[in-house]
C-alpha cells in the first residue's frame, strides 16, 4: 500500500496548487452551510406557518435566527490573529466550525414540543446560525488565501450555486421527513449528511508539507507565516486603514441594503403562500427547491463567467434592475396571485437573479479585501448582509400589521434601487492600487 503521505504529496491534493481540489472543497463546505440552513430559515417557517403561527411569531423566529450571521465580525479578528499555522490559516477554524454545526444541527431535534415552545426553537436555531456563521467566515477566508484573484468569480460561482443545491434539497426532503416523520426524526436524519461532509477539510490541506492533525506530521507555510500577523495591534491598524477607503464603505452601505431585501423576500414567500394563497409547506418546499436549484445549477456554471466576462459592477447593476421590474410587477398585478403559474415564475425569476447578484457581489467584495485581514474585512461585508437580512425579516411582521402585502413589495423594491446607487460609486481599480501600496509598505 502507499503511505498516505506520499499519496497526498503525488497526486498534489492541495488547495494551492489543485483548482479541482479547491472547487470541490469549497462547493462541499459551501453545500455544508446550506444545508441547515434550508431547515432553519425556510422548512421551519413553512412548517410554523402551516400550524397556524402568526406572521409576528414567524419573522421573530427567522429575525432571531439570523443574529449570529449579523455579527460574524466578531469572529473574523480571533481566526486572523490565532490559527494552529502548521495545518493552514483557516482550515484548522473550518474543521472546528464544522463539528460545532453538526452538534448543534443534532440538538434542534431535541427541542421538547416545538410548535408550542418557540422559545426553545429559537435558542436551538440560534447556535446552529453560530456555527454557520463560523465555518462561513472560516471557508471565505480560505477561499482568499487560496483562490487566485482571477478564479475568485468562477469560485464563488460554484460555491454559492452548492449552497443553494444544499439549501433547496435540505428544504424539500426536510419538510417531506418532517411531514411524514416527525421534527425530531426529520431533524436527526438530515444532520447525517452534514456529517459526512468534514472528511472534505480533513483529507484536503491549504499548502504543500502543512499536517493534516495537529499531531501529525508537517510544517508551517512561507506564505501563510508571511500573511499571519501577530499582534491584536497589527490587526486592527491594517483593518482600519482598509475600512475606511472609499469603495469599502460604499460596498459595506449596499451589503446592507442587499441584505434587507433579501431578508424580506425570504421571510414573505413562505408567509405570503401557505396564508394567503392557501398552498400547504410542502407545495411551498416543492417550488421553492425546484425554482432555487435552477437557480444555483445556472449560477454554478454561468455567474461566474458572466461576471468574468462583462465585469463586476455591470453584472451587479443589470441584476438589480431585473430584481426591481420582477417585484414591482408582482406589487402591481395582485390580480394574478391566484395564478399558481405566475407565482411559481416569479418565484424562479427571483432566485435565478439573486443567485446571479449574490455571486457578483462576494466576488466584488473579495477583490476589495486585502489579503493580511481578509477573513475580517470580507466577514464585514458579510456581516453588514446579514444585519440587513435580520432587519429585512424582522420588518415582515410589522409592515403587514400595517399595510397590505402590495405596499410591503413596493417597500422591498426600494432595496435593489438603493443598492445600485452605492454601487455606481465603488471603484474597483483605485481600491486595487491603495491596497498594493499598503501590502508594499508592509514588506
Amino acid at each position: 500500500m502507499i503511505p498516505v503521505k506520499a499519496y497526498l504529496k503525488n497526486n498534489n491534493l492541495f488547495l494551492t496548487e489543485n483548482p479541482v481540489i479547491r472547487y470541490l472543497t469549497f462547493s462541499a463546505l459551501y453545500m455544508a452551510q446550506g444545508i441547515p440552513e434550508g431547515i432553519t430559515f425556510f422548512a421551519i417557517p413553512a412548517w410554523l406557518a402551516m400550524n397556524n403561527k402568526t406572521p409576528l411569531e414567524i419573522a421573530s423566529f427567522v429575525a432571531v435566527i439570523g443574529i449570529p450571521w449579523s455579527f460574524k465580525i466578531l469572529i473574523a479578528p480571533l481566526m486572523d490573529r490565532f490559527t494552529i499555522l502548521s495545518m493552514g490559516r483557516k482550515r484548522p477554524w473550518v474543521i472546528f466550525g464544522q463539528l460545532g454545526l453538526i452538534v448543534s444541527f443534532l440538538a434542534i431535534g431535541l427541542v421538547d414540543d416545538p410548535l408550542n415552545n418557540l422559545n426553545g426553537l429559537m435558542i436551538a436555531g440560534f447556535f446552529i446560525s453560530f456555527f454557520g456563521a463560523f465555518q462561513d467566515v472560516a471557508t471565505d477566508g480560505m477561499a482568499i488565501d487560496v483562490v487566485p484573484i482571477d478564479q475568485q468569480a468562477r469560485a464563488n460561482g460554484l460555491m454559492w450555486g452548492s449552497k443553494i443545491i444544499g439549501t433547496s434539497l435540505s428544504l424539500v426532503i426536510g419538510t417531506a421527513l418532517i411531514n411524514l416523520l416527525g421534527f425530531t426524526t426529520a431533524i436527526s436524519s438530515l444532520s447525517i449528511a452534514v456529517a459526512f461532509i468534514i472528511v472534505i477539510p480533513i483529507c484536503f490541506r491549504e499548502r504543500p508539507n502543512e499536517k493534516i492533525m495537529p499531531w501529525t506530521k508537517g510544517e508551517s507555510s512561507q506564505e501563510s507565516k508571511n500573511a499571519q500577523l501577530e499582534s491584536w495591534g497589527q490587526i486592527f491598524k491594517n483593518l482600519f486603514k482598509v475600512i475606511i477607503l472609499p469603495s469599502t464603505i460604499f460596498m459595506g452601505i449596499a451589503s446592507i441594503i442587499n441584505g434587507a431585501m433579501y431578508g424580506l423576500i425570504d421571510t414573505f414567500l413562505p408567509i405570503f403562500t401557505i396564508q394567503e394563497l392557501g398552498w400547504t409547506n410542502t407545495s411551498f418546499s416543492q417550488v421553492y427547491s425546484i425554482t432555487t436549484v435552477v437557480g444555483g445549477f445556472f449560477g454554478m456554471f454561468a455567474g461566474g463567467a458572466l461576471v468574468d466576462f462583462f465585469g463586476d459592477k455591470k453584472m451587479i447593476i443589470i441584476y438589480l434592475i431585473a430584481t426591481i421590474i420582477l417585484i414591482t410587477g408582482l406589487a402591481l398585478l395582485p390580480d394574478l396571485w391566484g395564478n399558481d403559474k405566475f407565482i411559481f415564475g416569479f418565484i424562479l425569476l427571483y432566485y435565478l437573479f439573486y443567485t446571479f447578484l449574490c455571486i457578483a457581489m462576494f466576488a466584488a467584495s473579495m477583490k476589495l479585501c486585502w489579503q493580511t485581514v481578509a477573513a475580517t474585512q470580507f466577514t464585514l461585508f458579510m456581516a453588514f448582509s446579514n444585519m440587513g437580512r435580520a432587519a429585512g425579516s424582522g420588518l415582515v411582521g410589522t409592515l403587514k400589521e400595517v399595510m397590505s402585502w402590495e405596499y410591503v413589495l413596493l417597500i422591498t423594491a426600494l432595496s435593489p434601487l438603493l443598492t445600485i446607487f452605492f454601487i455606481k460609486l465603488i471603484n474597483f481599480k483605485k481600491q486595487r492600487e491603495t491596497i498594493d501600496a499598503f501590502s508594499k509598505i508592509e514588506l
